[in-house]
């Protein structure tokens, strides 16, 4: 394995040798087993399989909870029937399809009779009992309340996932300490490996559902059906939360800069995302401790705030701060224009509708809700203009509104699209130098990935890019060992030896003072006018104060060649 494949590895999370392309050629059972459930090809289908049969078994995990309420389950028992029925064929098309394709399976194939030996071992056990009490029915009388117990048993196919991620987290934690060990769990690191993204998803799913009951909650005819359920799940919700709070406060001194076991642990707790999770059980035990003492309830709307732990797990949160930080000043200059325009037009309105509307146009700060919402293109029509006068200014606030409040829209959207760009380009110097190191290290490779997934960037997008860095690199290398007469003989070369120069001079501006380089250049006329225009074309955002005169002779510090023109800097 070269350098360049070793990376590629690395960056991808793999350990051993990535193979990209399935061979063709192959029978059609070991075909089938690669594109299906062979873990070592990236092409084929084997993650799509694990992750639909995960979701299944959730789906199956919510039916049965379902069939014990009886005012669901009893008008919908066709539906119940046909969704296990549904579900039971899938498990067993996938039980049958692993026995079939046993003896292509690395644990099984080197073993006599590998289809029996899969037969007996634990995940084939499991599997086979996630289905047999659906044909056990057929065959002996089985009481229904034992069956749904039975069917608990499909819960264990999750085992599947989670028993090579335990594994595989053990491997990369030997010798480490048990808090490290949580850390690595919880937060982000390289010793989290498949273990982490695990708890991750546990968490985002437990979110989803708890903000779904939230919802669901607030109907009256659902809440009268499932109010025990609520409770119950909101309680495991809560217990989970607040088992994840303190989790991250007792392991956030393994991360740096929260080092000290006291002010570390406050300096967390003052974190945006650790009031977040506080926030998101506080209601819970605010009503279980005071509710004898105040009425609640209201608190149960605030924990929709769970939805905010969302927010951890994307990066868009952070680039759009990034964002509104960074072009904070011409939203604020406009909001200023927004809001001087909304309290003129109110005052106007009120002077005009008020004698004609005194109930609707009662007072100024009611004419501002009229004012927004028109300058908003919203027009709700509850307070509407009757004069001639208000209507043509409600005419002329719709078609300035249009242009004001579409301002911040664009400058947002432009700006978050210009930072993604940035970012990946930062994405992209550091896969550059990391090439020009030579080699790269499971840290690296760590910070490489995690930056890549906050960027929604797909395993694909970083070959791109690291293709975009090779490339960029070779021709950097390129054009350092070739002479400038032979570069300017291909236009290729040229052109991005052109760029390079171009993007040097644009740094060396940025670095530079910009009055002392120029006054030094003017000084005995050591850049030429061309030269100095140039320099300012390219970079510098400081206009020369005065024309340089040319000089009548060469100068003795910046010798030209007859052919190539004036050059680019000065020796």
């Amino acid at each position: 394995m070269d350098n360049i494949d070793h990376m590629r590895a690395l960056l991808h999370g793999k350990k051993g040798v990535i193979v990209e392309v399935i061979p063709s050629g192959l029978g059609f059972r070991k075909l089938l087993y690669n594109w299906l459930l062979n873990p070592n090809y990236e092409t084929n289908y084997h993650k799509e399989v694990d992750n639909w049969i995960g979701l299944l078994i959730l789906a199956n995990l919510f039916a049965m909870l379902f069939e014990h309420v009886p005012q669901v389950f009893d008008p919908n028992k066709a539906l119940f029937h046909a969704f296990d029925v549904f579900s039971v064929t899938i498990f067993t098309i996938e039980y049958f399809l692993r026995f079939y394709l046993a003896p292509e399976d690395e644990e099984f194939s080197k073993k006599k009779m590998p289809r029996l030996r899969y037969i007996f071992s634990p995940f084939a056990l499991i599997d086979f009992f996630a289905v047999a009490p659906f044909y056990f029915q057929s065959f002996l009388a089985i009481d229904l309340r034992v069956l749904r117990f039975l069917r608990l048993l499909r819960m264990l196919k999750l085992f599947r996932v989670l028993l090579p991620a335990i594994s595989e987290f053990k491997e990369l934690n030997a010798g480490r300490t048990f808090r490290q060990k949580l850390h690595a769990l919880v937060y982000n690191s390289e010793y989290g490996g498949a273990l982490h993204s695990l708890f991750d998803n546990f968490i985002v799913v437990w979110v989803v559902i708890s903000v779904i009951a939230v919802v669901f909650e607030s109907v009256q005819s659902i809440h009268y059906i499932l109010n025990t359920e609520f409770i119950i799940l909101d309680t495991v919700a809560v217990t989970i939360f607040t088992l994840e709070y303190f989790l991250r406060l007792y392991t956030c001194v393994e991360e740096p800069g929260f080092q000290h076991f006291l002010i570390g642990r406050l300096k967390q707790a003052k974190t945006t995302g650790s009031i977040i999770d506080f926030l998101a059980v506080l209601p819970f035990f605010l009503e279980v401790f005071l509710h004898h003492l105040f009425d609640l309830r209201f608190l149960r709307v605030f924990r929709l705030l769970r939805l905010l732990k969302l927010t951890r797990y994307t990066g868009a949160t952070a680039t759009l701060a990034k964002v509104i930080v960074r072009e904070w000043p011409v939203m604020a200059a406009a909001g200023f224009v927004m809001m001087l325009l909304v309290v003129l037009t109110a005052s106007l309105g009120y002077l005009f509708e008020h004698e004609a509307q005194p109930d609707k146009f009662e007072n100024i700060p009611q004419a501002i809700y009229w004012a927004v919402i028109t300058l908003a293109s919203v027009g709700y029509g509850d307070i509407t203009p009757v004069t001639p006068v208000g209507r043509f200014l409600t005419i002329i606030l719709a078609l300035i509104g249009i242009g004001i409040f579409a301002i911040p829209a664009a400058l947002l959207s432009s700006a978050f699209s210009d930072q993604l760009i940035i970012e990946r380009e930062e994405l992209k110097d550091s896969l550059l130098k990391i090439l020009a190191e030579g080699d790269i290290s499971n840290e690296k490779a760590e910070i490489i990935r995690t930056e890549a997934e906050r960027l929604h960037l797909t395993e694909h997008e970083v070959d791109k890019l690291l293709d975009l860095a090779i490339a960029e690199r070779d021709t950097i290398d390129h054009g350092a060992r070739l002479p400038l007469s032979q570069i300017a003989q291909d236009p290729a070369h040229a052109v991005e030896h052109f760029k390079v120069l171009v993007s040097e001079i644009r740094q060396l501006s940025i670095l530079s003072d910009h009055s002392r380089f120029e006054s030094f250049a003017k000084d005995n006329d050591r850049l030429t006018q061309s030269e100095l225009a140039l320099w300012q074309q390219l970079g510098s955002t400081v206009p020369p104060s005065q024309p340089v005169k040319s000089p009548t002779a060469p100068s003795q510090t910046t010798p030209t060649a007859p052919d190539s023109g004036p050059p680019l800097t000065a020796t």
